[in-house]
C-alpha cells in the first residue's frame, strides 16, 4: 500500500491525517488513520498492535472486493469470482462504505450501480492495485535473480566468439536483466570489482586479492599470428624459435600480469627474447598491424574468429585461460543466474578448444 504505520509510536495522542488525506485523495489511508486513532482513545494498544500487523492486507482485499463488484456489478457474480459467500461480500462492501463515510453503489432488487464516487474511486483504486501488483512482480523478480543490472568486464580476444555467445543465453534465459558491458584499459579489473563498478570480470588472470573469488572457464591456445604471405604454416611450423629474429607486435611484456607472464615463460621455452617493435593491448589493432606486414604476434587463438583477412593463425602448444571473478560477499541473486550460465557456456568452448587443439596436433 502507499503508506507506513509505526508501531513504536507513542499512544498517547491522536495521529493527524495529512492533506493528501483531508482532500480524499488517499480514502484507504483515512480509513487507517480513523481506525488507529480510535483505539488509541481508547487506550486499546493490544488490538492497535493486531490492527498494524494487518491492516494492509485486509485494505488491500477490501479494495479487490469493490473493485470486482465494481466491474461486475452484480453481487452473486461478484462473490462466485472472489470464491466467497454473497452475504459476506455485502458485508464487506457496508463495512467500507460505513469506514469511508460514502456510498459506493446505488443497490435495487434488480440492479446494482455506481455512485459517482464509487466510480471515482474505482479509476483511482483500480490503478494503485494494478501499480502494487507490478511492484510485487518486479520485487519477486529481484529476489529471484531474474530483473535488475550486471556489470560485465571483459578481454578483447573473447568479444566475438564466448561474449556473444553469453550474451545471446543470458538475453534468452533472464530477458528481463540489462547488461553493462566494460572493456577495462585504465583501471584493472579487480579495482573495478573492488570498488562496485563491475559485478563480473572474465579475465586471463586468476583474482589475487583475497576478497575477490574466480574460477577457471576453459583453456584455449595461444596461436603465432603472421601475415598470409609469411612462409610458415601449420603445417611446417616446428617452433618458436623459427621466427625469433622477426619483429613482434605484442602487449607490453614488463606488465605484471598473469597472462603476460605467461607470454614470457612462452619466449623462455624457446631461449629467445622477442624483438617488441610494437606495443599495443588491443588485440584488433595488433590483427590489423600483422596483416599489414608490420610484424608477427601471439594472442590467444579466439582472436581468429574476429580476425581481418590477411593473417594465418598457427596453434602454439601453450594454452591460456579465461577466468571469471567476482566478489566473495556478493550474494546478489542476478550474479548467482548469471554465473550459472557462464559456467554453462564455457562448457561448450572448453571442448570446442579441446577439439581444435586435437585437430592441429
Amino acid at each position: 500500500m502507499l503508506f507506513k504505520l509505526n508501531a513504536d509510536r507513542e499512544a498517547t495522542a491522536p495521529i493527524q491525517p495529512t492533506s493528501s488525506i483531508n482532500n480524499f485523495l488517499d480514502p484507504v489511508i483515512c480509513l487507517i488513520f480513523s481506525a488507529k486513532n480510535r483505539l488509541l482513545q481508547r487506550g486499546n494498544n493490544a488490538v492497535l498492535s493486531l490492527i498494524n500487523a494487518q491492516n494492509r492486507l485486509v485494505e488491500l482485499q477490501q479494495i479487490k472486493y469493490f473493485l470486482t463488484l465494481a466491474e461486475e456489478l452484480h453481487f452473486w457474480n461478484s462473490a462466485e469470482k472472489l470464491f466467497i459467500t454473497q452475504s459476506a461480500l455485502s458485508r464487506q462492501i457496508k463495512a467500507l462504505e460505513q469506514e469511508l463515510g460514502v456510498q459506493l453503489f446505488e443497490r435495487s432488487k434488480r440492479t446494482v450501480k455506481l455512485t459517482k464516487a464509487g466510480a471515482f474511486l474505482k479509476d483511482q483504486w483500480l490503478r494503485m492495485v494494478e501499480e502494487i501488483e507490478r511492484v510485487h512482480r518486479q520485487a519477486k523478480s529481484i529476489h529471484d535473480g531474474t530483473y535488475g543490472l550486471v556489470s560485465i568486464g571483459y578481454p578483447g580476444s573473447i568479444a566475438y566468439g564466448f561474449l556473444p555467445a553469453l550474451i545471446s543465453a543470458i538475453a534468452k534465459s533472464l530477458p528481463e536483466v540489462k547488461l553493462e558491458l566494460v572493456e577495462p584499459t585504465d583501471i584493472s579489473a579487480e579495482q573495478l570489482l573492488l570498488n562496485h563498478q563491475l559485478d563480473l570480470a572474465l579475465r586471463r588472470d586468476p583474482a589475487e586479492n583475497p576478497a575477490l573469488q574466480s574460477a577457471i572457464l576453459y583453456s584455449e591456445h595461444f596461436s603465432l599470428i603472421v601475415p598470409d604471405s609469411h612462409p610458415l604454416t601449420q603445417e611446417k611450423f616446428h617452433s618458436l624459435a623459427e621466427v625469433k629474429d622477426e619483429k613482434f607486435i605484442l602487449s607490453g611484456l614488463h606488465h605484471k600480469t598473469h597472462y603476460v607472464s605467461i607470454l614470457r615463460q612462452l619466449f623462455r621455452a624457446y631461449n629467445f627474447e622477442p624483438n617488441v617493435h610494437i606495443e599495443s593491448d588491443f588485440g584488433a589493432m595488433v590483427l590489423s598491424l600483422v596483416a599489414r606486414g608490420l610484424g608477427v604476434s601471439i594472442m590467444p587463438s579466439s582472436y581468429a574468429i574476429s580476425a581481418p583477412p590477411g593473417v594465418r593463425f598457427i596453434n602454439l602448444p601453450q594454452k591460456t585461460n579465461l577466468y571469471a571473478a567476482w566478489r566473495k560477499d556478493d550474494n546478489n541473486p542476478i550474479l548467482l543466474n548469471v554465473l550459472a550460465i557462464v559456467r554453462s557456456i564455457a562448457k561448450n568452448f572448453d571442448y570446442m578448444n579441446k577439439a581444435a587443439g586435437h585437430e592441429n596436433s
